[in-house]
Parts: C-alpha cells; sequence; structure tokens
C-alpha cells in the first residue's frame, strides 16, 4: 500500500467519518439519496457511501430536536497511533470516553478546544496520494461523428467519487488553528484574518481536509464532495433543485482551494458541497501560507453569497 509521508511529522493522515444527529433519519435519508451517495439504512443509523468505495464517509442517527454533530473519526498510520496519544497528552489535552452511540471505540478519544468530539484511530488513508485528474466535459458523437454535448435526459445521476474535507465552526479559529496543528499535526493552508481557515493533511491531502469558520458556538457547517469535471457541478445543483432542495449557492469558483463549487442546503440549514478540480498539497510540499483579505477569502466568481451561508443552525440563536 502506498503510504505517503511527511518526515518527521507525526499527523493524521485523513478526516474519515463524521457522525450526527437529526430530528428525522427519513429526511437525511431523502436528502443524501437525491445528492448521489449511496444510503444504508440500519435499525438505529443511516451510513453514508459514495457508489464507488466501500467506505463509510457517515452516520447519522436520530435525536434532538435540531442537527447536532456528534464526532470526527481521524485517521492515522498504525505506526503514528501511540506516537499522536503522546503528542495529543504532551499538549495538555486529556482523553476522553467514547461517544455513546460509536460502533467503533478503538484509538483513544480526545476534545477539541470547542469541544467537538474527536476519534483518532487507525484507518485506511482516504485522502488523495496525488492531484486528481481533471477530466473535460461529457461528449457523443452526432452522426456525422463529430463531437456534441450529451442529451439532458441521457445523462446518470450524480454521484460524488469521494469526500474533500469538512468544514467546522469554531468561537476562536487562532485557538483551533493552534490545536489541530500541535495536537494532531494538520497544517495551515490559508486563512482570512481570524474569520476563516484552511488546514491540510502532512501526508498529502486535497488543500484543506478541515477547515473553521469563525461562530459563536461549535457546529458542522458542511461536507465536500469531489467529482471528476466542472458539468457535474452545474449537473449536481439541477439535480438538487428538481429533487425540491432549491436553497444553495454557486456555481461559482473559489479562490482559496481554487475549486468550483456548488453548495445545496440541506434541510436542517447547513450544507453539502459539490467540488471540483481542488488544490492538492503533496508529503513532500511545502504549502506557501497566505493571509487572505475577506473579499477574496469566499470566492473569486459566483452568486452573491446568501445572507445565511455562514449562520451555525447547530446552536441556538444569539439574543437581539
Amino acid at each position: 500500500m502506498n503510504q505517503p509521508r511527511r518526515p518527521k511529522a507525526t499527523a493524521i493522515h485523513s478526516a474519515s467519518r463524521f457522525v450526527f444527529s437529526v430530528p428525522d433519519l427519513a429526511v437525511a435519508e431523502k436528502y443524501f439519496s437525491a445528492f448521489g451517495l449511496r444510503v444504508e439504512v440500519a435499525a438505529d443509523r443511516l451510513r453514508l457511501y459514495t457508489h464507488f468505495s466501500p467506505h463509510c464517509w457517515g452516520q447519522i442517527f436520530q435525536a434532538g430536536s435540531r442537527k447536532k454533530l456528534a464526532y470526527l473519526t481521524l485517521g492515522a498510520y498504525a505506526a503514528d497511533l501511540e506516537a499522536l496519544r503522546a503528542q495529543v497528552l504532551a499538549q495538555g489535552h486529556a482523553l476522553v470516553s467514547p461517544h455513546p452511540m460509536a460502533e467503533d471505540t478503538s484509538g483513544f478519544w480526545v476534545r477539541d478546544p470547542d469541544s467537538n468530539l474527536l476519534q483518532i484511530t487507525v484507518t485506511e488513508k482516504v485522502t488523495p496520494n496525488e492531484k486528481t485528474p481533471a477530466l473535460g466535459p461529457v461528449y457523443k458523437a452526432n452522426p456525422i461523428a463529430v463531437p456534441i454535448g450529451p442529451m439532458r435526459g441521457e445523462l446518470p445521476q450524480v454521484h460524488p467519487l469521494r469526500m474533500s474535507h469538512l468544514l467546522m465552526f469554531s468561537t476562536d479559529v487562532p485557538r483551533s488553528i493552534d490545536f489541530y496543528e500541535r495536537a494532531l499535526g494538520l497544517r495551515l493552508s490559508d486563512k482570512s484574518a481570524d474569520i476563516i481557515a484552511f488546514m491540510h493533511g502532512a501526508h498529502s491531502s486535497d488543500h484543506h481536509l478541515l477547515a473553521f469558520a469563525k461562530s459563536n458556538g461549535p457546529g458542522l457547517h458542511h461536507t465536500s464532495w469531489a467529482v471528476d469535471r466542472l458539468d457535474q457541478v452545474g449537473l449536481g445543483m439541477d439535480q438538487m433543485m428538481a429533487a425540491g432542495y432549491t436553497s444553495g449557492w454557486g456555481v461559482g469558483r473559489h479562490v482559496i482551494g481554487s475549486n468550483y463549487f456548488y453548495y445545496v442546503q440541506d434541510p436542517w440549514g447547513s450544507f453539502t458541497e459539490y467540488s471540483f478540480d481542488i488544490d492538492f498539497v503533496g508529503a513532500d510540499t511545502n504549502w506557501p501560507v497566505q493571509d487572505y483579505p475577506p473579499e477574496n477569502s469566499l470566492y473569486l466568481w459566483g452568486p452573491s453569497v446568501p445572507d445565511d451561508f455562514i449562520v451555525n443552525r447547530e446552536v441556538e440563536a444569539e439574543p437581539a
């Protein structure tokens, strides 16, 4: 197995799984199936897969009156697990008990400065080891063998290839950077003041594996899913609108990370992103960190950012 490594880096290699709760599992099943994931229904939870891999990217269980992040599973190489545990303890962080809904309680568990629960355990590396090839538009041949665009009705449902990254809310973005860098070995890619920050995996990953946006409490803002051509970003938008999910942002292109995007607003007020052609940071690359002005922190082109795009629906609204 190819295991790219940054020399002398004690670090996680993947954001392997997210787990959250929602008030109604049937609503979640409908939404993620429409998005193009394979949804497995179990007795007490949903499991989310792509159609191209047996890896379970997410689990959802039913609880409460709003969506709530339960925990993240962050993957490490077997040879690094004990060194990571020692590194976390050396930074003054206490180990904690697993989440009561966790099916797998392996590795060790810790809370970040916003009390997000993290499982650090040995998993396969599901972040990319090289830049994913960017495919061009889909064509078909007309009767005289001229390449032309396909018919709308001929295209299959958009199915994302893999999860690219997660963006989490943070009450103190610099503090989050410090924790994930010093305790878990992530590296800062880029940021904008203390408003938003993007971190990549030391052992190679997309431009960001985890990102943090300033808020009044913790929560999960969005999960991002890679597709293999720009057409699929727009087709994904149409696919979700046809399914009744008409609120979102895009199509557009980011400055930070460079990827093309469409964000669908989910039934709980957060987002799920179709992403194409994001920057890649190899294990031998020292990425030049930049501090972008706020006007460049979200997008290069596209429609205006919705007013509620950075609203954290997982916390109570602040008093007026």
